[in-house]
């Protein structure tokens, strides 16, 4: 359930509303806000899906908690603010930061998008040359596009030179491309890598990941090149490589057959504790040869775990499938099919892939329980929290 606060309120209607009001009101109008809240996207706000990236990064649901917020403020009054909008872009009249920002916190459709694309258009052909503060219209932009499934619109609005200067920090980008990636849309998920390099937009952790999950997907000479080459550059830099980056590297090592470059890889993986590290350990040994050390490391699984609520390593069905064909014909062939036999039994052999454990869903960081201070003013008493319409 999404809640907000009467002071909340009150900072909003105060500072940004009634400021947009003034700007667009160059007629008379009964009101401006009127079906603003539509029950099919109340009921989009639940179960949205989210991949690659935690909710950490994404912040979609935060999001969406403040647009039903903003959407309940606004609503019960008669007139349209998009369509009022809409019209003061016919007027070409100038578009202030505050009224964009309220704007794209009341699309609900696509055809709002379209209302919405144009005006950070005409915002930055009028404000190109000027600083825009500390507010990054960039990620409000690519969670609304997120939410409404606007892929195409996110990347085409991100690659075009027009555009050039207004999103200038990793979110946006990152948001864009985890979306990219989750559509299957490799190829436009390359294109938006590209045009963040070649802006100079740096990459962070988030961005390394999602490059090289790109470059697995594609699977190419040049991608294998290029992710080699990322790992390479952010090495010798000395910045941090996540766990799931390495993991996708090593994939793409052995889906191009160069063991020795996966072994290595995955040498620099501080821990390997995870079910992935543990599978693509045993894929590994198993590819190398070392059937006797690929069946050590399934023995090791099934010993008793020192909690009760530590579960038990889980092995991809195609992993153990390929250590059993890589010890036909080895001296050591029954025992890997004993130690086989014993997960299966034990229900530590799923059908999940390789792929599915790459492409998993992270759980991000655990928010901690404590008890919120609500800070007032001495003179006036009212609450000092920011109100709705933050990044």
């Amino acid at each position: 359930m999404c809640t907000f606060r009467p002071t909340s309120v009150m900072a909003l209607l105060g500072t940004l509303a009634a400021k947009c009001c003034r700007s667009l009101l160059s007629k008379p109008c009964k009101g401006l806000f009127c079906g603003v809240l539509r029950p099919s996207w109340v009921q989009s706000c639940i179960g949205a899906k989210r991949h690659l990236l935690s909710e950490d990064v994404i912040k979609l649901q935060d999001f969406q908690q403040r647009k039903l917020a903003v959407a309940h403020l606004v609503t019960g009054s008669d007139g349209n603010y998009i369509e009022l909008f809409r019209e003061k872009m016919q007027r070409n009249e100038l578009i202030l930061r505050d009224e964009l920002k309220l704007l794209l916190h009341l699309c609900q459709t696509p055809d709002d998008m379209l209302v919405a694309r144009e005006a950070i258009y005409r915002y930055h052909a009028e404000n190109r040359n000027l600083l825009y503060g500390d507010f990054k219209f960039g990620p409000l932009f690519m969670r609304l596009c997120y939410e409404l499934g606007m892929e195409g619109m996110a990347a085409a609005t991100l690659t075009d030179k027009d555009m050039k200067g207004f999103f200038i920090d990793s979110t946006t980008f990152n948001i864009a491309i985890n979306m990219l990636f989750v559509k299957g849309s490799y190829e436009s998920a390359m294109d938006v890598l590209r045009t963040m390099k070649s802006q100079g937009v740096p990459f962070n952790k988030d961005t390394l990941t999602l490059a090289i999950a790109t470059c697995y997907k594609l699977n190419t000479a040049e991608c294998y090149r290029i992710c080699m080459s990322l790992i390479d550059e952010e090495q010798t830099k000395g910045q941090f490589i996540t766990r799931h980056a390495y993991c996708f590297a090593v994939a793409l090592a052995l889906r191009r057959n160069d063991l020795e470059k996966a072994h290595s890889i995955y040498s620099q993986i501080m821990s390997t504790d995870s079910k992935l590290c543990q599978n693509f350990k045993v894929m590994i040994l198993a590819m190398s040869g070392d059937v006797l050390g690929a069946v050590s490391v399934l023995s090791t699984a099934m010993l008793p775990s020192r909690s009760f609520f530590v579960k038990k390593p889980e092995f991809s069905k195609e992993v153990v499938d390929l250590l059993l064909l890589r010890s036909e014909g080895r001296p050591f062939k029954m025992k890997a099919e004993q130690v086989v036999t014993q997960l299966e039994q034990a229900g530590q052999v799923t059908q999940e892939t390789l792929d599915d454990m790459l492409c998993r869903v992270p759980t991000g960081k655990r928010k901690p329980v404590i008890m919120e201070v609500v800070r007032t003013s001495r003179r006036t008493r009212a609450s000092l929290q920011s109100n709705l319409l933050s990044e």
